[in-house]
């Protein structure tokens, strides 16, 4: 199911998961971008999922992680490499908790905030760092989905050779 919408909008699902984009990424769209992969039911870790969700998991997380890579590429954003973070921290000590979601970044070669070849820096959240970055914008997301249709369809997402 595809629906392309944005503002920490989902634009793609499957039976367990959605991914999104945020409307205040932690990586701005000029360092590589920002999704996020959350399960549809409510976990705080990923030992919780039993096998089939994590599997489900997995394979999403290669597809979508390929999708944003060649699409950003094509877009001009020269994403080389992902950082994915399965994470939560930010939720510890408050009346939500934390709830398992993982977070794909992209690393673009001419990143500006993000040093390219260093660790992914986060300024403390108080600061709202976050405010002045740019989002993934409805055309990035287009070209995403039509590459996730694309690279699902290869044969070692095939849903046989996953146990599907």
């Amino acid at each position: 199911m595809v629906k392309i919408t944005l503002n920490e909008g989902v634009f793609y699902e499957t039976k367990n998961f959605t991914v999104s984009t945020w409307k205040h990424p932690e990586v701005s769209r000029a360092d590589g971008g920002h999704l996020v992969i959350c399960p549809k039911r409510e976990i705080v870790n990923r030992w919780d999922f039993d096998t089939k969700r994590a599997k489900e998991l997995m394979r999403l997380s290669m597809i979508v992680g390929e999708a944003m890579i060649k699409a950003m590429n094509n877009r001009g954003i020269p994403v080389e490499r992902l950082n994915i973070h399965d994470d939560g921290n930010w939720a510890i000590g408050t009346k939500e908790g934390p709830k398992f979601h993982l977070h794909i970044y992209g690393r673009a070669k001419n990143s500006i905030h993000q040093k390219r070849g260093e660790s992914l820096y986060f300024p403390d959240k108080k600061t709202k760092f976050w405010m002045k970055l740019e989002p993934l914008n409805a055309k990035d997301i287009e070209k995403i989905v039509k590459q996730i249709n694309k690279i699902s369809k290869k044969k070692k997402y095939a849903d046989g050779l996953w146990g599907f």
